[in-house]
C-alpha cells in the first residue's frame, strides 16, 4: 500500500476528516475523528536516518496509536519503529510503502482508530 492508496483506505472506511497542520511541514497530515477531532493517525514523510536506517532519502510513514502490551513485540517487526515524535510508550510509527503487509498496517489503523475513539 503506498501513500495514496492510505489515505483513500482511511476516508472510504472510517468517519475521519484530515487536515495539514503545520506550515513548516506541508506533507504531513493528521486523521483525525470527526466528532471529537482525536488524532488517530499522523501520516508523515521523514527521513530514512530518523528511523536509524543507513540509507539516505526520505520516507512515507504513519503513526498509530496501540495496545500498550504490544508495543515492545509490534517494533520487533520489519517495517514498525518506536514512535517518531510521539509518546513512544502508546504509539508505533510504520513504514506505509513495503514496511508491512496492507493487511497489518489496515488492522493497526483499526486498533489505533478505536483506542483514541473515547468510548
Amino acid at each position: 500500500m503506498n501513500r495514496d492508496d492510505f489515505e483513500k483506505f482511511v476516508i472510504q472506511n472510517y468517519d475521519a476528516s484530515f487536515d495539514y497542520p503545520w506550515k513548516k511541514s506541508p506533507k504531513n497530515e493528521v486523521f483525525r475523528h470527526k466528532n471529537s477531532k482525536k488524532w488517530f493517525a499522523l501520516v508523515m514523510n521523514v527521513q530514512k536516518k530518523w528511523l536509524g536506517s543507513d540509507e539516505e532519502g526520505v520516507i512515507d510513514v504513519v503513526n498509530l496509536k496501540c495496545d500498550k502490551e504490544l508495543v515492545g513485540s509490534l517494533q520487533k517487526e520489519h517495517g514498525i519503529f518506536k514512535a517518531y515524535h510521539m509518546n513512544k510508550e502508546n504509539w508505533v510509527t510504520v513504514v506505509i510503502d513495503g514496511g508491512v503487509s496492507d493487511e497489518k498496517l489496515k488492522s493497526l489503523v483499526r486498533m489505533s482508530y478505536d483506542l483514541t475513539s473515547g468510548k
